[in-house]
């Protein structure tokens, strides 16, 4: 038995200890807003938090889990600020296209934001490496990135 935090409530899980967290979440836990993308943590799709640090659950055995705490993207609260400011600038920016990427995309940079509140364009590209988008909105990820810190900024 694998104890662990999922979105704030405790969770536990007879899987494998082997098994890919990725997997738990979306088959046991019914989590679905984590996406499996390339199985090979080469797309970023699975991102989710593990102690606030974006981690591609597909690689993560959830053995390696337990005892922590693990966000997805639907445990975000939009009561936070980095969330709220991420989400924003998302829709300000028009990031999305066919949206796939986005809820990794989203965990990214929220994961970015809460450490480093006024990241350079250098440290957001090392932050969101291997997030692949499809649609090629790079540009307006980093945008959206750089706006939300922005907002963050103007509210300290």
């Amino acid at each position: 038995m694998i104890k662990f935090t999922v979105n704030g409530k405790p969770v536990r899980t007879d899987a494998d200890p082997d098994t890919p967290l990725l997997w738990v979440l979306r088959d046991d836990l019914g989590l679905t807003g984590t996406k499996y993308g390339c199985g090979r943590a080469q797309c970023g799709a699975c991102t989710v938090h593990v102690d606030g640090a974006a981690e591609f659950s597909c690689s993560v055995k959830v053995a390696d889990v337990a005892g922590k705490r693990v966000a997805t993207i639907e445990g975000l609260s939009a009561a936070n600020a980095v969330v709220k400011a991420v989400k924003s600038a998302w829709i300000d920016k028009d990031v999305v296209q066919c949206g796939y990427c986005q809820p990794g995309q989203v965990m990214a940079a929220v994961a970015l934001l809460a450490k480093n509140g006024s990241p350079s364009d250098a440290q957001i590209d090392e932050a969101l490496d291997g997030n692949l988008c499809r649609c090629g909105t790079y540009p307006r990820i980093r945008e959206a990135v750089r706006a939300a810190a922005a907002t963050l900024s103007a509210k300290r």
